[in-house]
């Protein structure tokens, strides 16, 4: 399956097991390459009129949808269902008659349908969200668009960048390169600036949200995982993803106290969730926008 996929988002289960004090720290894990823009329902996604997996050895019809799927067969007791970037997949045993394949298949039609439109728009998001890193190209921060401009005749002190104000007011990253700079160099540069500016920011925000939460952060460190915005353990070191630049200070805030939180309850409880509240009385909403808002595709 497909790592994107793969990803869940532990901060929408409101009654997780609770951890032991020393076991893995808890996380908040979501998708590091949300595709979704705010407000769009991917239960509102148009199915594809025609779909086929490219090992596809069997076709059907499910409601308006022609599907051509891969069938595999194997040592197992049930008939599963799997929704991939490429297509469906339908895994039977090996003693299933096609006729029992067909009918399962058509009672779980309507899910077919709907998640199979639901990675077709993932994988347009995840081509549109894709920067062009040049001169000029844009992307998120603090949820503002920021433009880039290669400006090489300023060093910008030791961090290579500074963010100023074009004539309108809005926002710009001129970043020390010169005009035929690599993508990868441009990329790089504001890779480096945009961890630099987390760190500061994260660093404050965990001292303003500390006391009110009466815990004591210790440690913290950026995160660049795949699955994961932030972790906390019972020592006092929080993770969390650099990246989070990307999004408004009210959504950084919420992961940060989010994280603070299970300095005092190390679960996802009912009192956990009690916890937050207190301090971001609004946090169902925000932690949505973890899911819901894009952010760019980094490589």
């Amino acid at each position: 399956m497909h790592p994107l996929l793969r990803y869940t988002l532990d901060l929408f289960e409101q009654n997780a097991p609770p951890a032991p004090v020393n076991a893995q720290p808890i996380a908040i894990q979501s998708v590091a390459n949300s595709l979704f823009q705010a407000g769009s329902r991917l239960d509102e996604v148009t199915p594809p009129a025609r779909c086929a997996h490219p090992q596809a050895n069997r076709e059907a019809r499910l409601g308006e949808a022609l599907v051509g799927y891969q069938l595999k067969r194997g040592k197992r007791r049930t008939i599963g269902f799997s929704v991939g970037p490429d297509g469906l997949v339908v895994s039977a045993p090996k003693w299933t008659p096609l006729y029992q394949i067909d009918a399962a298949l058509a009672e779980k039609s309507a899910w077919v349908v709907r998640k199979l439109g639901e990675t077709r728009l993932r994988h347009e998001r995840l081509q549109a969200s894709r920067i062009d890193w040049r001169d000029g190209a844009s992307l998120p921060y603090l949820g503002q668009t920021v433009r880039l401009v290669l400006d090489p005749s300023h060093a910008f002190g030791a961090g290579g960048g500074a963010l100023l104000s074009d004539a309108d007011g809005e926002p710009q990253l001129h970043l020390a390169l010169p005009h035929a700079a690599a993508p990868e160099q441009i990329r790089d540069a504001v890779q480096a600036w945009l961890m630099r500016q987390a760190k500061t920011l994260f660093q404050q925000r965990l001292d303003h949200f500390a006391p009110q939460l009466q815990v004591q952060w210790r440690k913290l460190s950026l995160s660049s995982a795949g699955t994961r915005w932030g972790s906390a353990r019972a020592d006092g070191s929080i993770r969390l993803h650099w990246r989070l630049v990307h999004f408004r200070l009210a959504v950084i805030d919420y992961v940060v106290v989010h994280e603070l939180s299970h300095l005092r309850v190390m679960d996802h409880s009912p009192r956990f969730w009690d916890t937050v509240r207190t301090v971001v009385p609004d946090y169902a909403q925000l932690r949505g926008q973890l899911k819901d808002e894009a952010i760019p595709r980094w490589l």
